[in-house]
């Protein structure tokens, strides 16, 4: 990569955090774009049954808000998704409050690859999903400053 045009990656241990509290509307719509209308997402009786107790939000509901963190926030506009691992550990119901974080663990300059541990907490401190992701970064060099 030319050196002029190499990104602004940012440094190892940049992290930032987004919350959100998932509601019903928020299920149903992702039901909607995802056609993922498993029951234990979407019909009070049937959840009511699971081993949940209540309905749940999707996982990649949960997934989607890390998605969000990368593209917007860090590092932001121009991050492509190279890959993503998700361990799904506690489940997320309608109310809950969902903190999400990314944190820069590697940088590969010579590749603008950035490498960051993802997660998701309740509002109860639990950990709902881990995971780690690798973010090829080329940023908008044409936008404003």
């Amino acid at each position: 990569m030319n050196a002029e045009l190499e990104p602004n990656l940012p440094p190892v241990g940049a992290r930032v955090t987004r919350t959100r509290t998932i509601t019903d509307q928020d299920i149903v719509r992702f039901a909607e774009v995802s056609g993922d209308t498993n029951p234990v997402h979407l019909d009070e009786a049937y959840a009511a049954q699971s081993r949940f107790g209540r309905r749940i939000a999707h996982g990649f509901l949960t997934g989607s808000m890390i998605s969000a963190l990368i593209g917007t926030e860090l590092p932001g506009p121009g991050s492509i998704y190279l890959g993503q691992t998700l361990k799904f550990s506690a489940p997320v119901y309608i109310g809950d409050t969902i903190t999400v974080s990314v944190e820069v663990t590697k940088v590969r300059a010579d590749k603008g690859l950035v490498f960051l541990q993802t997660e998701c907490i309740n509002q109860d401190g639990v950990k709902v999903l881990t995971g780690e992701a690798t973010v090829k970064y080329e940023p908008d060099t044409t936008a404003a400053s």
